[in-house]
């Protein structure tokens, strides 16, 4: 399935814990359809300390480490460059490009 939302985009939750909050994509699992966007869902891994040796190398310690987690492509829209507000995305061909469009403004997003 392909998505319209794609990695460095702005995007604003619409729904969930984080309702109402922006930010910026940082990866995309197009195949679970969900997307990762930057400080927010914020999750809590409890994780074991490694050996010594693989610590010195990967700085890892254990303890608790919170990241980003998963947001349902559902739950989230894109923010339209021109004006700020969430959009939806249309996708039109251009001389064989794909080109993803804003439908709020009817701008080209990429």
């Amino acid at each position: 399935m392909a998505l319209t939302i794609r990695t460095d985009d702005t995007v604003k939750v619409i729904s969930g814990k984080d309702r109402g909050r922006t930010g910026r994509v940082i990866r995309v699992e197009p195949k679970r359809s969900r997307v990762y966007v930057e400080g927010l869902n914020i999750v809590k891994r409890h994780t074991r300390p490694r050996t010594l040796r693989d610590t010195q190398r990967a700085q890892e310690i254990g303890g608790i480490v919170e990241r980003e987690g998963p947001i349902h492509v559902s739950n989230v829209m894109l923010v339209d460059p021109e004006s700020g507000k969430p959009t939806r995305v249309a996708v039109k061909r251009d001389g064989g490009r794909r080109v993803r469009v804003a439908k709020r403004s009817g701008k080209d997003i990429d």
